[in-house]
């Protein structure tokens, strides 16, 4: 009889990770006890992975509040007024990093993106700007006129009002604080020329933009923190982005050099198995709540390091497409056999092709991030490690 089963994830506990930890040979011992436990075989291709954030606690990559203002005061000056763009509305993504800025400068000009920040958190409904008459494109709105207009809203999941929040961070840091709204970057230009862009996925055209209007100093919140200060931690390539709250005071960053561990378990597990595992490290997934309306991916990058054999795209056909067109007269064990038939002679590039439409055309990495995201979740679950088989199989896998 062929196989029932397909694709099998699975959240595997581990120890508390803390700084200095092998995480090499906790994930290596944890998948390997895991196995014996629950009784299942690890086998070629099947697929490790880790948060980002167990590895960036071993790494030890943290920074202070004083660490970021100090980063800030040396690139702009103690005395500057600037202009912070683009944050997201999250307690635990960005305060820290807000009271890190407002510490190391004189002033901050918050430019908030409406009616929501990049990753789908709502400081207005659309429904609300089409019934004041407000334009998101064009209209630059002072906090006055916010307030005006919208009163005092609040974040539908978390009740913060993220507005009066982020300016009580930035008072309570000894900076002085104004507060706009626009959506064009170029618009801060107008209170300051001096600019940090806290955006993540769009953070190039937006640099780009700033720099061509006449911005000064321009800094993406991916160049601070991009080197150590004072023996903090720090991330070559994505700065504060990525970064989560670990304490009142510091953050944690997103890990850095994280390729030669994926490739040093995927090696420790081909000397205890014989099996060549896929191993990746992966931080958040990228889909959309339907409610919050949330887009979840506020990680630059949804896996930062991943084995050789993670890289591309799936090239899948459409079992749907198969039974309702070219095989639409055949049915019971025909009609399987015949979609068998059809897989095995597939094209290895099935990129344009009809009976591939409707196939999800994202990167490998993205899609099992997502997978291992929503596996591990994000709370007590106590499973920073996931392991996942049956991905690569398809209808003919027995």
């Amino acid at each position: 009889m062929s196989r029932t089963i397909g694709t099998v994830s699975r959240g595997v506990r581990a120890p508390i990770i803390r700084e200095g930890d092998d995480i090499v040979e906790i994930v290596t011992t944890s998948i390997l006890e895991a196995s014996k436990d629950a009784g299942f075989e690890i086998k070629d291709r099947d697929i490790v992975a880790m948060t980002e954030a167990i590895v960036a606690r071993a790494q030890g990559n943290y920074a202070s509040v004083d660490d970021i203002a100090t980063d800030v005061s040396n690139k702009f000056g103690k005395d500057a007024s600037v202009g912070v763009i683009f944050p997201i509305l999250s307690r635990n993504r960005f305060a820290i990093c807000l009271r890190g800025i407002a510490k190391g400068v004189k002033k901050v000009t918050l430019m908030l993106s409406y009616p929501s920040d990049e990753v789908g958190n709502h400081l207005v409904s659309l429904d609300a700007l089409d019934e004041k008459g407000v334009d998101p494109y064009r209209d630059v709105l002072t906090l006055a006129k916010y307030r005006e207009l919208f009163g005092y809203e609040k974040h539908r999941f978390t009740g913060v009002d993220y507005v009066e929040y982020y300016e009580g961070l930035i008072r309570e840091c000894g900076a002085e604080a104004e507060i706009i709204f626009a959506n064009d970057p170029r618009a801060v230009l107008a209170y300051t020329k001096n600019v940090i862009n806290c955006d993540i996925h769009t953070r190039a055209r937006t640099k780009r933009l700033l720099r061509a209007a006449g911005a000064e100093i321009v800094y993406g919140l991916d160049e601070i923190m991009s080197s150590p200060v004072n023996g903090s931690g720090f991330n070559r390539d994505y700065g504060l982005l990525g970064s989560n709250k670990a304490t009142e005071d510091k953050v944690k960053l997103f890990p850095r050099d994280c390729q030669p561990i994926v490739d040093a378990i995927q090696k420790r597990l081909y000397d205890a198995t014989g099996k060549t595992v896929e191993v990746m490290v992966y931080g958040d997934g990228a889909f959309k709540d339907p409610v919050g309306k949330i887009w979840e991916l506020a990680d630059p990058v949804v896996s930062p390091a991943y084995t050789a054999g993670l890289e591309g795209t799936p090239n899948e056909l459409k079992l749907k497409y198969l039974a309702d067109n070219e095989f639409a007269a055949l049915s019971g064990d025909e009609l399987k056999e015949a979609i068998k038939a059809k897989i095995v002679e597939k094209d290895s590039d099935l990129y344009g092709q009809m009976a591939s439409e409707g196939t999800t055309p994202r990167r490998l990495t993205d899609l099992i991030g997502s997978l291992c995201d929503l596996t591990s979740g994000s709370g007590d679950k106590g499973t920073p490690i996931v392991f996942i088989q049956g991905y690569f199989d398809n209808y003919t896998t027995d």
